[in-house]
């Protein structure tokens, strides 16, 4: 045989190798990724699930040590009508602050964003914002209840306090640091008449939502559970005096 179509040979098995040996180690190293990220998935999930254990026990100590203290309270009250008109203020101020579950007649509003209007039905002026419900939304309404005399509100099972805070966080509204997303569900306990007159009233921001595009939906009820506020009030800068 020739040098030359020797040297051909030589090469093409040469290439030809080098393209195998190319192909099994990306190979290698590809099963190699996969593993790791497995692994790492893997290793994530088992944390997430322990500290949900922690916080759900950490929720239960909680409440039996709340239970607790109402008990200890009870008893150092008892026959003692200064610390009894004590027990009810502090129960008062609780309430009112948000840090109990309480019941009651009132209103109930649903807010759902029109999930059959798409963007390629729109007219070329039209915004599809407007079909959707959003924090300043939820804010307006918010106000327009505590003018109306609201005693408690919840959105989604989340307790409005002065404390709390309602922004837009990409498609979702976050609330007590929580998201939250359509359909959105108002509790409100007050006077279910007064309630219902303030925001449905002709021209009143409900109508404007509706009018522009979004779900609603307002209904009275005798009987609405409102769940406490389950975060933490810190006051760094007011004192009592």
């Amino acid at each position: 045989m020739k040098k030359w179509k020797i040297a051909l040979t030589l090469g093409i098995v040469c290439c030809v190798l080098t393209i195998a040996i190319s192909i099994q180690f990306k190979t290698i190293n590809d099963a190699n990724s996969t593993v790791s990220q497995t692994l790492t998935g893997n290793e994530l999930r088992d944390q997430v699930l322990k500290w949900k254990e922690k916080y759900d026990k950490a929720s239960v100590d909680l409440k039996k040590s709340e239970q607790k203290l109402e008990e200890t309270r009870l008893k150092a009250t008892q026959n003692d009508e200064n610390a009894l008109n004590k027990e009810a203020e502090i129960k008062l101020d609780n309430t009112v602050l948000g840090l109990t579950d309480v019941t009651g007649s009132g209103i109930v509003i649903t807010l759902k964003d029109n999930n059959n209007v798409k963007r390629s039905n729109l007219e070329p002026l039209d915004n599809i914002e407007l079909y959707l419900v959003h924090a300043g939304d939820l804010v307006e309404v918010i106000n327009a209840l505590r003018n109306a005399g609201a005693e408690a509100i919840s959105i989604n099972g989340q307790r409005i306090t002065n404390f709390t805070s309602v922004y837009c966080a990409g498609n979702v509204v976050v609330i007590n640091g929580e998201k939250i997303s359509s359909p959105i569900e108002i509790k409100a306990i007050g006077s279910p008449e007064l309630l219902y007159g303030s925001i449905t009233i002709p021209g009143g921001y409900l109508e404007l939502m509706e009018e522009t595009g979004v779900i609603v939906d307002v209904k009275k009820t005798e009987k609405i559970n409102i769940d406490k506020y389950e975060g933490i009030i810190d006051a760094q800068y007011m004192k009592s005096e």
